[in-house]
């Protein structure tokens, strides 16, 4: 049996403004979606490819920086959320979007003066400064909606979570009208990731003035040591080896010194909390929801792309994302009344499935037809999961409060931004190669990056974007960048850097650009097909693990949900 039941009172929340913060809450992850399916489109246009030379594996970093930081500051924010409050919270995340918009804006200055790796660096942190916003609001309206509607959580962490999917529609429809066509050129991404601020204002604006509660576990009267007791040594380990990841992988550390740092990090949580072990099914949610990370948001990061280039049209790929999100947000508005009949772990072995069955048919689709009905099934699979995740964390572990919630919520995006990004982003860059390679070595090598891309400990060649965008359009965006950087008196660094792409164009590849761009289309389509049948697996372990976790439980009666009272 589920473990929510419905009532007058948990309709109304436990707080007299409780549906405005809850729609506030809403807002701030729907400013979220916005920018991600933004960020998406500007991707399947090609623009920051073909303008700064970006590899995939360098636009699955950048995307990935997005995404890292978002959880890097779930995990911190929520362990000050109870003491710094959460309307002082919410500020600091309406600053930080501002900021971050600022410096994505900059990177053509950047460029400008310092080429390709300040470009990088511009958006990297760009992107890590929106995840900041993200993370930091995201910490607030988890814990918050929880404390709201106590004896609701499944059904009002879903309709908080539509946001997001609310979101990718709005970001993802604005995209499509600003992608341009065949005669006409996309509209400037600098204007595109503008749009996002509109929500950013909007939320702020409606917490402005608010009065919040605390979490639900703070107004229980749990102490913060206990809070962390409950994540426990086992919980944090799993937080820690994503961390350490970070340090590794965003940072540039050293692998010892990346794992000393973060064992150093557990050493000194575990002092703290007396070394409780806390609760190993807590531990295991934690990895389960790394993977719900991977394979959401991590996909979601290439999805418009990689259909894009199978239905041969970016423009159809974006309206084929947007489809997708616009079911999630009207099924997350449902999500309390199914787990009355099947329960919450029921719900979401359900999903993992249909998503592991919808990512393999999407990687297989062949024509719009079939890409819409493999987008259908992944769509319906994926909508619940994170939102779920998150409730029966809250519902198992209430004396967490907004710590084992935050830690939830941080190593899902930690795993989306290390791991699912750049790892689908690899996948394609090394599957595209060998094909590419085996069908022409001599292409291969003309349009080879001049560097190999790394992912974890391993290592592949990647096709360079800035050759494969002069190749998709003629030259013309490598001629246009060329003179803006003579017009602008860029650096001579930057601007023989371009003189240099533009003479391989003229002097080399414009004579078998026939030739050339059937195979590299093909490479890539190729490398897009395989990155999504691999990622198909991820689900599938996932339905295994909710499946395990059902049986457990029905071992000790079946599902319910704990109170304060309670524990395991």
């Amino acid at each position: 049996m589920a473990a929510n039941h419905s009532s007058t009172s948990d309709l109304a929340g436990t707080f007299p403004n409780s549906h405005r913060l809850l729609w506030a809450g809403f807002m701030a992850i729907l400013a979220a979606g916005v920018g991600f399916a933004i960020r998406g489109g500007i991707l399947a246009q090609g623009q920051w490819a073909a303008e700064y030379g970006f590899t995939q594996t360098e636009l699955g970093a950048i995307t990935g920086g997005g995404l890292t930081g978002f959880g890097i500051i779930i995990l911190l924010s929520s362990l000050i959320a109870d003491r710094i409050g959460f309307g002082r919270l919410m500020f600091a995340a309406f600053v930080m979007h501002l900021v971050s918009a600022a410096l994505t804006l900059a990177t053509g200055a950047a460029f400008a003066s310092g080429g390709k790796p300040l470009a990088f660096q511009c958006l990297f942190w760009g992107m890590f400064l929106f995840a900041v916003g993200n993370g930091i609001a995201e910490a607030v309206v988890n814990p918050l909606v929880a404390s709201l509607f106590p004896r609701q959580k499944t059904h009002y962490l879903n309709i908080l979570h539509a946001g997001w999917p609310g979101g990718l529609i709005l970001g993802g429809l604005a995209s499509y009208m600003m992608a341009g066509g065949k005669d006409s050129a996309p509209v400037a991404w600098q204007i595109q990731i503008s749009l996002f601020l509109i929500p950013v204002v909007l939320y702020g604006l409606m917490m402005l003035g608010q009065r919040f509660p605390k979490s639900e576990a703070s107004l229980s009267g749990v102490s913060y040591r206990d809070m962390l007791g409950e994540l426990g040594v086992l919980g944090a380990a799993v937080v820690c080896g994503l961390i350490a990841l970070f340090f590794k992988s965003d940072l540039g550390l050293s692998l010892p010194v990346a794992g000393g740092l973060a064992a150093i990090l557990l050493i000194a949580f575990g002092a703290f909390t007396g070394f409780r072990a806390g609760h190993l099914l807590l531990a295991f949610l934690l990895v389960v929801h790394a993977m719900v990370g991977y394979v959401e948001l991590g996909t979601d990061s290439w999805i418009s792309k990689i259909t894009g280039a199978i239905m041969a049209s970016p423009a159809k790929g974006l309206l084929l994302f947007v489809y997708t999100s616009a079911l999630m947000f009207v099924l997350r508005f449902f999500a309390g009344p199914i787990v009355e009949r099947i329960s919450p772990l029921g719900l979401l072995a359900t999903s993992a499935a249909l998503g592991a069955a919808g990512l393999y048919l999407l990687g297989s689709a062949e024509g719009a037809l079939m890409c819409v009905v493999a987008a259908t099934v992944y769509g319906v699979g994926k909508t619940f999961l994170w939102p779920t995740m998150l409730a029966v964390v809250s519902e198992q572990f209430p004396k967490g409060g907004a710590i084992t919630l935050g830690a939830a919520g941080g190593v899902g995006m930690l795993s989306a931004g290390l791991l699912g990004g750049p790892g689908i982003g690899f996948v394609q860059d090394k599957t595209a190669s060998l094909q590419l390679e085996t069908a022409d070595s001599a292409v291969f090598e003309r349009y080879r990056a001049p560097e190999e891309n790394q992912f974890l400990w391993l290592k592949t060649a990647g096709l360079d974007g800035a050759k494969v965008g002069t190749l998709e359009d003629g030259g013309k965006e490598a001629v246009r960048t060329l003179d803006l950087l003579i017009r602008d008196k860029a650096k001579p660094e930057a601007i023989v850097e371009q003189e240099k792409l533009v003479s391989w164009w003229r002097d080399s590849a414009e004579a078998t650009a026939g030739t050339d761009k059937k195979l590299v289309t093909a490479a890539g389509l190729f490398g897009g097909r395989e990155a999504l049948k691999a990622t198909a697996v991820v689900p599938a372990a996932m339905c295994i693990c909710y499946l395990a976790m059902i049986a457990w439980f029905r071992t000790r009666g079946g599902y319910r949900a704990r109170d304060m009272t309670h524990g395991h």
